[in-house]
Order: C-alpha cells, then structure tokens, then sequence
C-alpha cells in the first residue's frame, strides 16, 4: 500500500522521526510548503507489538511476562468474524461459557468464566459484559491470559478481554455480505485528518440475519466515532464513541436428561420452546471513553482515562428449562432443574424488561524513568474508580406448558397474564484503587517487576422488592512479580506470580441457601513463559500456569433440597500453552495454538467430584488457520482452518461427557482492483463437513446447559474503496 503526500502521511513520517504521533500545526503567515517525498510503503501483515498491558508498564508485549494473543483486523476480516463465540474459536485458551444465539454471550479463559462485570474491556477501560460487542470499529482484540488483578482489580483468574479501537487514519471503504442462509450485511469505514492534528474515524453496520436457527432471525444497526486530537507534540487526546441496538429471538440451551443423558438426536437448527407469541430479546447498548495523554519530558508522562458503558436488555423467552411439571419429574424421582428422561421440558413465558447494567470508570496513571547508580527503573502509578450499577424489574417467569425435545414444533400456550413490576436498584457496587509497578533493569539482559493493587470494595444488593439483601466491604492487597530474562534481542524467557480477588457466586434457587452470596476469592497464579519474535512477522509463544482457588459448587448433603451451595476445597487449573502467529514464508501465513489443562477439584468432601476434569473444560484444545497466496495468482490466497476439544464434562461427578470433535473451515480471498481502487472478495465456509457437535457444557445461574455448534455456514462479502 503506498500512501500518497496526504495529511495522515506527513504526520505518520513526524512521528516516525521525532518519536512521537504529530507535530504541531503550522502557525499562521507561515504557510506549509510541499515537499516530494519518497513513497512510503506500509506492509499490513507486520505483527502489531507497539501497544502494552497497563499493568505492566504499557510495555510492548515481548516484553509483558503474560501470556497475551492479539487478534489482528486482517484476521477478523477473513474470518468475517462478529460474535464473541466466533472470537473464542480463534486461541484454543478460549471457549463458550453459556453463550446462545441471539442473547450476550460469555467465555472462558483457561477454563475460568469470566465475569460479565470486569472481565470485558474497550481500549482498556471496563465495559458491560451484557451487550453484543460489536467488531466493526476494532483494530483488534487483545487477550489477557491469566490472573491480572493489577491490571483489573476484582475480577475471575481466567483473564480479561480488550476491544482496541480503529484509530483516525485516510481509510474509506464499503463492505457487503451475504450468508448461505440468505443474511444481509453493509457496513462502511471512513475516516482521515480534518487538520494535521486533529482526525475523525467513523463506522457503522447494518446486519439483517437469517440464523441457522429457525424461527431465530434478527438485525441489527451500529454506529462509531472516534477521534483523535494532538493537542500539542506532548499532549494528545483520544475519543471514541458507539452505539448497537439488536433485536433476535434468543436460542435455549438443552439440558441433560434425567440429568445424567445427553440428548441422542439433538438439533442445532431446531428452536425449544418456541412460541409465536414470543418476542425478540432487544439489547441497546452504548459505550463511550476519553483518555488523555501529557508527556512532561521525554522520560516522565500522564494519562488519565475514564469510561462509561450502558446495557439495557429486554429480555423476551419462551424459555426451555427443566421438568418439574412433566410426570417423569413430578414425583421428585428426577431433578426439576434438567430435562426429563424421556425429553419432556417445561416451557417458561419469561420477560424482564429495561435490564440494565452500567459500568463506569476513571483512571489516572502516571509513568516515569529514573536510574538509581546503574541500575535502570520504569515506575507506573496510579490510582482509579470504579462503578457497577444493576437496575431491574420483578420479572414474569411463569410456567405455560411442557414440550418434548423431539417435537418438530412445540405446542402452542397461552403466555402468561402477569406483568412485570416497576424498575428497582437491585445492585450498587464501588472498587477504589490504588496501584504501582517497579520494572528494573539489571544490565541488558535481566528485568525485575514488582507491584500491587490495593483494592476497597463496598458492594451493595437489593431484591426485587427492594429490600436489602446484603453489604459486602473489604479491602485487599493484591501483589504482582516477576523476573524477565533477554539472553538475545528475539527471545524473552518470563516467570510470574501474581494475586487476584473475585466475587462470589450466587447460589441456585434450587440448593438450601439458593439465592444468598458466597463470599469473595482469593486466587493465585504462578506462570513461566517464553516469547520468541524471529522476525518482524513471525512470534511464536509457550506458558506454563498453575491457578488455584476456592472450589464453589452445589454440595450433596441431608438437607430437604438435597444440595447447599458452598466454597470448599480448591479447584487447580494446570496447563500449557503453545501458540506461533505469522508469516512462515512470502506466500504461508500461520496463526496456531493448543492449550492443555488438568482442571482438578481437591478437598471438596465430596469424593465423586474429585479425580477428574471439572464441568466445561476439555482437557486438549487446539486450532490452526493456514492463509495461503497463490504464487501463480497473487491476488488470490486460500484460507483453510482446523478446530479441536476433546470430550468435555458435563457434570460434577465427571461420568457424563460430550464427545471430542475436530471441525474444519475453509476460504477464499482476492485482493484486486477496479477502476484504480482496492477490491477484496472473501469467501468462507465454516464447518465445512457440516459436523454435529456440542460446544458448550457451561452454566448459567448454577444450572447447566448444553450448546450445539453452528452447522456449515459460508459467508460472502465484497470490500471496495471509494
């Protein structure tokens, strides 16, 4: 791509040379004066590596001791990827926790949900969990893997997500889709330099879907802005707006049967429970932030961030869950909470209305470097706030009729009569923090890190009546160390230790303390890795971790519902990562990973529960997307891709599991031209075989669900510049 004597050029070769992103504006009477410049060639493919982790100093990532993957634009491009399942399938660290069609979705880091409230960030600053992230306007998607309560104060030891935004640059194109279930998709990226110091980047999309689900469509419209201002050469300013609003129907997980069964012909196109009456879910959600940069000298700078995300969802399900009306569970002989033995399921009329979560947060970091004799430091420090707010409505969640998992379509009800109540506050929670971090530099080849996170946590609930139901306080250190060695400049060898604090779960209404708060985690991590850059296109990474905490679970026992929800013993999470992204030659690109882990429960009391894999975590994941140019046809490449899971658990005592499944994608893309302007056309089909599989044993509210994988699905799409 050569960039022509434009604006954006002329400052991008400022920055090149003076180290930083813009110069300051020509004063006036002294008018700018053209000057031929050498084309400057920007190659798309280069490995991004520039932009870190704040916890470790915003250091580049070969030298973050954690293991972090980035998901490139060009990646989510040819993947055509828009959904956070579709994400997971991308690092095989990653897989679905809870996450139907048509609703927000939920994953899990090394085998760890994360949590709706803190586990999902946009440039670093919290959003909400419960939205439909939208990927248009995102350079990337940066993954945190590992305990980072540094970097995020309370939050679950799987990791933390971060959408990092597409950044003003000279960029106008228009993108086009369709899907073999004849979906509609237009979205369009446009942007420049209104001033060498000043720029706008806007994208918005129009997706009209026919999902594989029957009885499942939807749509949805989203619109961005950001801009960026350079304020001076040492003060720049960053903005970024956006809004989504999307209505479907959302899709009901299955369950087991009898609670011990996996359904023998299950359907991925099939929707339970459906009902004409039943109307979409409707989530609109918008998320805005500003961050602030001054730097005082070349060695000392600040930068204060503040964010605020919205999620109001309108929940609407004919929803499929357990069997407490149908006769083979009546009689107690069966648990209400799964779907009957014989595939009877009861069909619940539920609706909740303006659900709504509000995250907002504000942080000031100041970074500096100082030497103390010779031995070099890199100091972070900092302090923030953060808010979570829940505003809901007393629910209708009313039984209408029971349906069985083989009906090719479910018998009519009637909905329920009731409606919901009037909004109420039923959450109010603060984190306040304070945190630090010494990198030393000990020669040029050893780094020390040493920090913390002091965390004040005040937790206030309400239920739906409004009456309160508990006030959660405490504070907490939470420490972070390690040590790096760089024997040469390609290869970064890291060990870590680091702390974290999560909160704890809600028991499920069917346990003796169904409804009451556990009290919060402590985890602890220990890492060693190592990072291999052999060249500016080609990484290749490998992570040792062992993670620990408190195991929650519903615990067998003598009182009349037969389970109490408790934390006892420890649930240990053990793996290994491999991971290698790049160019392997001029035409081969590869993007590769596999994780293993041995997620083990001890000292429970329970004896069942121990000695094996814990629920919705595979022992063995693996993926690899091959991106292959034709050297007869360099405008074309073929895309081909491989997903792996071994048998997943699907219950505590570890005897019921869902088989392994290996899938299988494929693509197309051609980079070409018309009339002068960049034409790309990408084909992909993923699940080529159209294989059957169930990609999710996860849970939600203390009951588990199992989810299919989507079937075959090719996706055409058409981007031009104009």
């Amino acid at each position: 791509m050569i960039l022509s004597r434009t604006p954006l050029a002329l400052a991008l070769l400022a920055a090149a040379s003076a180290g930083h992103a813009a110069t300051p504006a020509t004063p006036a009477g002294n008018p700018p004066q053209a000057t031929d410049l050498a084309p400057v060639r920007v190659d798309a493919r280069t490995r991004d590596d520039r932009n870190g982790i704040d916890s470790y100093g915003n250091a580049a990532l070969h030298d973050t001791p954690a293991a972090v993957t980035v998901i490139a634009r060009r990646q989510l491009d040819d993947r055509q990827i828009r959904t956070l399942s579709e994400l997971a399938r991308e690092d095989a660290s990653l897989g679905d926790n809870y996450a139907p069609v048509g609703y927000y979705e939920d994953i899990a880091i090394r085998g760890y949900p994360l949590d709706l409230a803190t586990g999902f960030r946009g440039n670093g600053l919290s959003i909400a969990g419960e939205q439909r992230i939208a990927l248009e306007d995102r350079q990337r998607v940066e993954i945190l893997k590992g305990l980072a309560g540094l970097e995020a104060g309370v939050m679950e030891p799987g990791g933390v997500v971060n959408y990092v935004s597409k950044r003003p640059q000279d960029v106008r194109t228009a993108t086009l889709g369709t899907d073999s279930h004849g979906s509609r998709y237009g979205a369009a990226d446009v942007g420049g330099w209104l001033t060498p110091a000043f720029g706008l980047r806007a994208n918005v999309a129009y997706e009209d879907t026919h999902a594989y689900v029957e009885h499942a469509d939807g749509r949805r419209n989203f619109y961005s802005l950001a801009a960026d201002w350079h304020i001076s050469s040492r003060a720049t300013l960053e903005l970024d707006g956006d809004y989504q609003a999307s209505a479907q129907r959302s899709v009901s997980g299955y369950q087991l049967l009898g609670g011990r069964t996996i359904p023998a012909h299950a359907s991925a196109t099939r929707l339970l429970g459906y009902q004409p009456w039943q109307q979409p879910v409707g989530i609109h959600a918008g998320n805005a932030s500003a961050r602030f940069g001054y730097a005082f000298d070349d060695d000392w700078r600040l930068r204060l961030a503040a964010g605020h995300s919205r999620s109001v969802i309108d929940d609407n399900v004919a929803f499929a869950y357990g069997c407490f009306y149908s006769p083979d569970c009546a009689s107690g002989a069966t648990p209400g909470w799964f779907f009957a033995p014989d595939g009877d399921y009861d069909v619940y009329d539920y609706r909740s209305p303006g659900d709504t979560r509000r995250n907002d947060e504000a942080r000031a970091v100041l970074e500096g470097r100082f030497d103390t004799g010779a031995v070099g430091h890199e100091l972070t420090a900092g302090i923030g706030a953060f808010r979570r707010g829940i505003d809901r409505r007393p629910y209708v969640y009313d039984y209408v009729g029971t349906a069985n998992i083989g009906d090719a379509e479910p018998t009519v009800f009637a909905p329920s009569p009731n409606q919901p109540g009037d909004p109420v506050r039923r959450l109010a929670s603060w984190q306040r923090s304070a945190f630090a971090l010494d990198r030393v530099h000990l020669g040029g080849h050893w780094q020390l890190l040493a920090g913390g996170r002091f965390v004040r946590l005040h937790e206030r609930a309400w239920g739906s009546d409004g009456a309160p139901e508990r006030d959660t306080r405490l504070s907490r250190t939470l420490p972070q160390a390690a040590v790096l060695w760089q024997p040469t400049d390609p290869l970064t060898v890291y060990a870590s230790y680091s702390e974290g604090l999560s909160l704890g779960r809600e028991a499920p209404y069917w346990t003796s303390n169904g409804g009451s708060t556990l009290a919060p985690l402590l985890s602890r991590q220990l890492e060693a890795g190592a990072k291999w850059n052999g060249s500016e296109a080609l990484s290749v990474t490998g992570a040792l971790f062992r993670i620990r905490q408190p195991y929650q679970f519903a615990q067998p026992d003598g009182s009349a519902e037969g389970f109490t929800f408790v934390q006892r013993g420890e649930e240990v999470h053990t793996g290994l990562e491999l991971a290698a992204n790049g160019q392997v030659n001029r035409n081969l690109r590869l993007v590769a990973s596999a994780s293993v882990i041995r997620a083990r429960a001890g000292s429970t009391g329970t004896p069942s529960y121990e000695g094996h894999q814990v629920v919705n975590v595979p022992r063995l994941r693996a993926t690899l997307q091959a991106d292959y140019r034709l050297p007869f046809a360099p405008a074309l490449s073929l895309l081909g891709g491989w997903r792996y899971a071994a048998a997943n658990v699907a219950t505590p005592d570890g005897r019921t599991r869902v088989p392994a499944y290996h899938v299988f994608d494929a693509g197309l893309r051609y980079a070409g031209h018309w009339r002068g302007r960049a034409l790309t056309w990408r084909l992909s089909v993923d699940n080529v075989f159209n294989r059957f599989y169930w990609r999710d044993t996860g849970s939600s509210g203390g009951d588990s669900y199992l989810f299919p994988g989507a079937p075959r699905l090719a996706r055409l799409s058409v981007t031009a510049a104009f």
